[in-house]
């Protein structure tokens, strides 16, 4: 980690965007300083009546995870490699800049929900706070390596979630929503990208620990932060069934997608022609080249429920 800060400090641009440049909130809602503002709110939420109740449901659990951005900053800053750098280090720039961009995503998704009028506000924001508060256990400790692995595994995800909802979207006549969840996938595909390249250097570097790092991860299977909703009343994980559910009906996430996305990374990483493995790396690696077909095998198997389950989040 301290060998690739001087590398980080200088790589921060090739990933994300200047903010003087790049896109903010308002640029996507309504203007309330304009005097067509109220015409511009009417017009939303009569595009938003035509969107399906799962596609609501899915978008408003990906909102509430975009949401819970305080914890995956803490979790960063926590890092071994960070969490004893200076402020003005590689890594503390590379968090507090990812932080910044990812915020927006919240933001925009949030606002745009309030003003559909088809949201019980409180209901959602109680179970955003409940995400916060409650924390997660991602299974990565304080280790760099299986943080980054998680990372690169749950920006990659989040892109296909959002990139899904969008084209949904634009099926179901919302372009405006449509270009929302396009932009904020954008987002998502640079970080994906930025942290699938620290890894790649680590694998430069330590190559045995990395790919150990990395069978970990899969073995304990990524949890994403979405497993974690819950609503009023409801134990920590509750809502989560019910959420991906929702997704699997729409095919915006899946089991397939989960092997598919493990079988980017080892292209990525071109974990079939690393060198410089001990035993232990190469049944690491034996192990995670045969991962994603046990995976698919298992994913072929899985039967989506077909009822839609109703949640305190939604009105209509």
């Amino acid at each position: 980690m301290k060998h690739l800060e001087g590398y980080v400090s200088g790589a921060i641009y090739d990933f994300l965007k200047p903010i003087e440049e790049y896109w903010q909130p308002t640029d996507f809602l309504p203007n309330a300083s304009l005097d067509n503002f109220f015409d511009e709110i009417k017009g939303l939420q009569e595009r938003a009546k035509a969107l399906s109740y799962d596609l609501i449901a899915v978008l408003i659990g990906d909102t509430i995870t975009e949401e819970a951005l305080p914890t995956y900053e803490s979790w960063l800053f926590a890092v071994d490699g960070i969490k004893e750098a200076s402020e003005e280090s590689g890594w503390k720039k590379w968090v507090r800049n990812w932080t910044a961009e990812e915020n927006r995503h919240g933001d925009v998704l949030n606002r745009y929900l309030y003003l559909t009028g088809r949201v019980d506000m409180r209901e959602m924001e109680i179970s955003t706070q409940y995400l916060i508060a409650d924390g997660f256990n991602i299974q990565t400790g304080d280790d760099p390596y299986r943080n980054f692995v998680y990372t690169s595994f749950q920006e990659l995800a989040t892109n296909i979630s959002h990139r899904r909802v969008g084209t949904i979207a634009r099926k179901e006549g919302d372009a405006a929503l449509s270009k929302i969840c396009g932009f904020v996938a954008g987002d998502e595909a640079r970080h994906a990208k930025a942290y699938m390249h620290f890894v790649e250097k680590i694998f430069e570097l330590d190559p045995n620990e990395m790919m150990l790092a990395f069978e970990d991860m899969m073995k304990k299977k990524i949890v994403m932060p979405a497993h974690f909703l819950r609503e009023v009343g409801l134990e920590v994980g509750k809502t989560f069934g019910h959420f991906t559910d929702a997704a699997q009906r729409l095919g915006v996430y899946t089991a397939i997608d989960y092997a598919d996305i493990l079988k980017s990374l080892i292209k990525a990483w071109n974990i079939e022609n690393i060198s410089g493995l001990k035993d232990s790396g190469e049944k690491a690696r034996e192990y995670l080249i045969k991962l994603p077909e046990r995976l698919n095998r298992i994913a072929e198997r899985i039967k989506t429920p077909n009822l839609e389950y109703k949640f305190k989040w939604i009105l209509a």
